[in-house]
């Protein structure tokens, strides 16, 4: 797999993947940026996010419990020093229309097996699952 992130001004910088779909991203105007996009960090934040709600959202169909509705909510803890690298993420899930016991096992089936933002992350800090109808 190869992105490319190319700068803009400032400190705006658009990256693109594969799928050809652009990504924005800057900083605060605290250190130069122009609050026009999401930090890098929050991004890190939401495709750990979107990865392991794609697996449990397929997980629950296959086990004939579509959910109505699916939020994960992303807590993370990060180093109060430079390069103030994540430590924890605790992932909450919350769904509509699902058995608790379901969202749970596909939670964790998800955190154990399928989601490879998560799996990558995995070896630098600790991600707890949790889940909650």
């Amino acid at each position: 797999m190869e992105a490319k992130v190319t700068w803009k001004n400032g400190m705006r910088f658009v990256g693109v993947g594969p799928s050809g779909h652009p990504v924005a991203m800057d900083a605060g105007p605290e250190v130069g940026g122009q609050n026009t996009a999401p930090r890098p960090t929050e991004l890190l934040l939401c495709a750990l996010g979107g990865c392991t709600g794609m697996d449990v959202v397929s997980i629950l169909q296959k086990m004939r419990t579509p959910a109505r509705s699916l939020e994960i909510v992303i807590t993370a803890e990060r180093a109060p020093e430079h390069p103030k690298a994540f430590r924890t993420a605790k992932l909450l899930f919350r769904a509509e229309g699902v058995p608790e016991e379901n969202l749970r096992k596909a939670a964790q089936l998800s955190h154990e097996r399928y989601c490879s933002v998560g799996s990558s992350l995995s070896t630098a800090i600790t991600i707890e699952v949790e889940a909650r109808p």
